[in-house]
């Protein structure tokens, strides 16, 4: 399956809700990191954006190494992975990597999940999940893309994530995080689309 395909089935089981809230310059971002990144991940972020599947797996907003956020996006969490990286537990297969974590999301389950991105060809880096849950890392042989459409539709011998709540779904909605905080401000809950009195007292 090539990365359109991939990106076609991801769009098929979760159609995008509004347009990309993230407009990256891709040669000026892979400089900041010193490599370029996968295309099927730089199409996403065009198409779909950064935010949130399901209000479960957040998809981080792409940041240039070393930006200090306040939120945890992708220049933290590739922070906090790396130190995970030195003490947890890695299965069999990851026995003696050495990789290079870039962190591309996160979930409500604690879990990071990221890229190796030691080779050279960046179509050919694993997904690496840090399932909390397990205290255990775990190495996936697939893409951003395809991992996302492997969890949805059940496509792992069993779910790389802490918690079942998008694990063979086959439908999903994303809404970036631009889009859910304009619905909270118009006072509707994003996830249902209802009116909701208390929306945006309590942020998204």
């Amino acid at each position: 399956m090539t990365g359109e395909d991939e990106l076609e089935a991801l769009r098929q089981t979760m159609p995008p809700t509004a347009p990309s809230n993230a407009s990256v310059d891709w040669d000026q971002f892979g400089r900041s990191w010193g490599k370029e990144f996968p295309s099927d991940y730089c199409r996403f972020i065009d198409v779909y954006g950064y935010g949130s599947i399901e209000r479960y797996l957040a998809v981080l907003k792409p940041e240039p190494e070393g930006t200090v956020t306040e939120n945890s996006d992708m220049a933290n969490e590739t922070e906090v992975a790396r130190e995970a990286w030195s003490w947890v537990r890695k299965a069999p297969e990851l026995a003696e990597a050495r990789p290079e974590l870039i962190a591309w999301g996160g979930d409500a389950s604690a879990d990071l999940l990221c890229w190796d991105a030691s080779d050279e060809d960046p179509g050919r880096w694993p997904v690496l999940v840090y399932n909390r849950d397990d205290g255990l890392w775990r190495r996936y042989d697939c893409g951003m893309v395809q991992f996302l459409v492997r969890v949805l539709r059940g496509g792992f011998d069993e779910c790389p994530l802490g918690d079942l709540s998008l694990w063979g779904r086959e439908s999903a909605v994303f809404l970036n995080r631009d889009e859910e905080e304009r619905m909270w401000e118009a006072g509707l809950d994003p996830w249902t689309g209802e009116p909701d009195p208390y929306a945006g007292m309590f942020g998204p």
